[in-house]
């Protein structure tokens, strides 16, 4: 059995020793290292080389975005999820910019916890729904100078075909317009909305209308 090695980074002795505890509780982890601050963090991840890291976000001498991006310029393979308390909008885009897989909120439970550790080691993005929510807004809020085009090299490699209708649902989709607004712009029922968007959301493999925003503005670019 392929062992997950793990880092937990946080400034809270209790923090620290609390997730120690419920992560080696696991066969398939365990704890190689804890760090207390971002700086030393960084000593210890090149001294350890983990699989996964648990980054918290506000600490002493270093925070948790510096050390994740140093982290990540010098171990290509590693993954980082980052601790929070809370859902802070600017920690949420800097985070994601800088290559974490995501956030983990520190009032989640044991099988919450367990398990996105698990999803994040197999290459998902973990975003609480509160947190994607956050996110979602913060895309659809920012107005590009340039109008947005799908990125065809991105669907191809993502082996998904969608129709031309699809298309038009999706770019109002990202841009935060409800499906009343999407069926008014469109001259169609909203009823016509809510299956082309069930569509989308199968061929994209998520449900959830804020999870489904974050992933589809990733077709689109300038």
């Amino acid at each position: 059995m392929k062992r997950i090695n793990i880092m937990i980074v946080d400034d809270q002795t209790l923090m620290r020793e609390g997730l120690k505890t419920i992560i080696e509780l696991e066969e398939d982890m365990e704890v190689v290292a804890t760090a207390e601050n971002g700086e030393e963090a960084i000593r210890k991840a090149e001294q350890t080389q983990p699989d996964l890291i648990l980054m918290d976000i506000q600490m002493p001498i270093m925070n948790g975005i510096d050390s994740l991006k140093e982290i990540k310029s010098k171990l290509n393979d590693v993954k980082i999820l980052i601790l929070t308390t809370f859902a802070n909008d600017d920690y949420i885009i800097s985070g994601l910019l800088n290559g974490s897989e995501g956030f983990l909120l520190k009032d989640m439970n044991y099988d919450q916890l367990i398990s996105s550790i698990r999803s994040a080691y197999q290459g998902q993005i973990i975003l609480p729904n509160l947190i994607a929510k956050k996110l979602a807004k913060r895309i659809a809020q920012h107005e590009p100078e340039r109008p947005r085009v799908f990125n065809q090299d991105f669907i191809n490699d993502k082996g998904i075909r969608f129709s031309k209708r699809e298309k038009e649902v999706i770019e109002l989709l990202v841009q935060g317009f409800s499906n009343k607004k999407i069926a008014d712009s469109l001259f169609i029922s909203e009823g016509t909305v809510k299956n082309y968007i069930s569509e989308v959301y199968s061929k994209i493999e998520i449900n959830d209308r804020a999870q489904a925003i974050i992933y589809l503005n990733q077709f689109m670019s300038y």
